[in-house]
């Protein structure tokens, strides 16, 4: 194996780590519906992807090309994963099972979270469903509350795509609108 083939395949590697990490948070975008940032960087993703396919597929008979683009890919994939942990972009709604409820709600609440607090009945008795919608960085730092106040509650943490308020118009309907909505 000669230079020439070593730094190809360290090239490749190097490409297809950027490209799969890429695909990774392009999926991220995706999800989150922000179609314009997803397709800028599929557009980029996607180039570097065609020029070291066809180097490799040029170069089907040096086995190392093959190689160094498995593993760029299996790289790039961790590589992508580890990313879109730490830029941590969205929102998350935590459901909270606990007896404890409302004193989690006041806790929180003196926080700056906004929470929702329901009354149910588990197999156990009386308990307080809590739903608190925060952005996903902070979910760790509620999570170590949660172990600290109550050690004993069970919690479920989701994905939020859209949340919105939907707030009545003032506007009264008029003409023939009014008239078709009487029916």
């Amino acid at each position: 194996m000669n230079w020439e083939v070593v730094i190809t395949c360290l090239l490749i590697v190097l490409a297809r780590m950027t490209d799969v990490s890429l695909g990774t948070l392009r999926t991220v975008f995706i999800v989150g519906g922000h179609r314009f940032v997803a397709w800028m960087i599929g557009f980029v993703e996607i180039l570097i992807w065609v020029v070291v396919v066809s180097r490799v597929i040029a170069n089907l008979d040096n086995f190392y090309y093959a190689l160094a683009y498995a593993f760029g890919f299996a790289m790039g994939t961790y590589i992508g994963m580890t990313i879109e942990r730490r830029l941590a972009i969205g929102e998350q709604v935590v459901r909270i099972f606990s007896r404890q409820g409302e004193k989690l709600a006041t806790v929180f609440r003196a926080a700056g979270f906004g929470v929702t607090v329901f009354d149910g009945r588990g197999k156990d008795g009386p308990i307080q469903l809590l739903f608190i919608e925060l952005p996903r960085r902070k979910v760790p730092r509620l999570e170590t509350w949660l172990e600290d106040l109550d050690p004993g509650c069970y919690y479920i943490v989701d994905d939020v795509r859209y949340a919105g308020v939907l707030r009545p118009t003032m506007q009264q309907t008029t003409g023939w609108r009014a008239i078709l909505k009487k029916k």
